[in-house]
């Protein structure tokens, strides 16, 4: 008697294929492309619908990103910061297109001619520029006297002109940073937000270790108390050279102090400035600083 194996073939009730008393749903190649085209066609016909209601819409607002708030225009231009620019329109000495503008938040076209003070200015993109500054040169923007100057370092960095941020004397070398950036070079300048730096000192002798705690309580000056932040040796096999770190923009802070204890400064370089440092940058040489240091100056 012959038995039907399980992987045989059949036929069930209504007529369906059959394997192993499963029913088989078999669908000819021609079918399956009929139902692919179909549905295609169907989700065609969605996008036609969509594209069409899109056309016959409302139109979405557009935001013109080239305006810029006049504070802002004349920030960028280098002319002052924000909140003194503020002052300035509200004073009546900015005009746009000849209309004089008094209005806080006042949107500037780049068409539009933007004049202060009878002058007209033009708005600049902002350039950060790091030094790391010789000796022998002055921070100013030009001497009379026809000595060199930091501004001469710097002239081929960016054709935007850049102002120092503080100063370092004549002697000192090390970091002095260069922008047109109005409100970040205020910020760094400011009383209530001193940047801080880090000088490396050589003196004419050993240093106390007691001058160097009254450095840290604060030391009085002809122009009042300094405290500094740290002082300690950097080498304790030699006195004569210490590292100093202070928030203070006094004129020759530094010099001043020591001299007041009966040192004389013999070499000054300022190592750090506001977290940045001279790493990869020789003496008399600049670079650009990364948006990610901007941005950290910034939210210092």
């Amino acid at each position: 008697m012959n038995t039907r194996k399980s992987g045989t073939r059949g036929l069930d009730a209504k007529g369906k294929t059959t394997k192993g008393g499963k029913t088989l749903n078999r669908t000819s190649r021609k079918g399956n492309k009929i139902e692919k085209s179909e549905s295609e066609k169907r989700a065609k016909a969605r996008f036609i619908d969509y594209k069409d209601k899109l056309k016959k819409g409302d139109p979405l607002p557009s935001f013109n990103t080239d305006e810029v708030r006049l504070n802002k225009y004349l920030s960028n231009a280098g002319v002052c910061s924000r909140r003194d620019a503020d002052v300035l329109i509200k004073t009546g000495v900015v005009s746009v297109n000849g209309n004089v503008i008094t209005e806080m938040g006042y949107k500037v076209k780049p068409t539009d001619t933007v004049k202060y003070d009878g002058g007209s200015i033009i708005a600049q993109k902002k350039r950060y520029v790091l030094l790391n500054k010789p000796k022998g040169f002055i921070t100013t923007m030009d001497d009379p006297q026809g000595r060199k100057t930091v501004m001469s370092l710097v002239k081929k960095a960016c054709k935007e002109r850049v102002y120092p941020v503080g100063r370092l004397d004549r002697e000192t070398t090390g970091l002095l940073l260069f922008t047109n950036d109005g409100d970040l070079a205020k910020k760094l300048t400011h009383p209530q937000h001193k940047a801080s730096k880090i000088y490396h000192v050589t003196l004419n002798k050993k240093v106390a270790k007691e001058d160097l705690e009254t450095l840290m309580r604060g030391i009085k000056l002809e122009d009042g108390t300094t405290k500094y932040d740290n002082a300690e040796y950097v080498n304790n096999e030699n006195a004569k050279e210490v590292g100093v770190e202070l928030h203070s923009g006094k004129n020759r802070i530094v010099r001043r102090s020591f001299e007041s204890m009966g040192y004389k400064v013999m070499r000054l370089d300022r190592v750090t400035f506001s977290g940045l440092t001279k790493k990869d940058i020789p003496r008399g040489m600049y670079r650009k600083l990364s948006e990610k240091e901007v941005a950290f100056l910034k939210m210092t």
